[in-house]
């Protein structure tokens, strides 16, 4: 069985991202160019929560991680 990822509402109009999947410890974000996994691990907690709010609100996540995740992701899937 395959999940289906909620599409990101990019209310900006300008987001690569795609759709995100919100579980108890991560966020898996989906980029135009692959897949990321934020875990509590890694980037940390603060910045899990963080995400998932912007995730669902539709607005800001894009910026957030360029601004102070970056690289930090646990994993990523092309």
């Amino acid at each position: 069985m395959v999940a289906i990822m909620p599409a990101y509402k990019n209310r900006s109009g300008n987001s690569g991202i795609i759709a995100y999947e919100i579980g108890r410890t991560f966020i898996k974000v989906r980029f135009r160019d692959g897949f990321y996994n934020y875990t509590y691990a890694q980037p940390g907690k603060a910045q899990v929560e963080e995400m998932k709010k912007l995730a669902a609100s539709g607005k800001g996540l894009s910026t957030f991680i360029s601004r102070f995740v970056k690289e930090n992701y646990a994993s990523k899937l092309s």
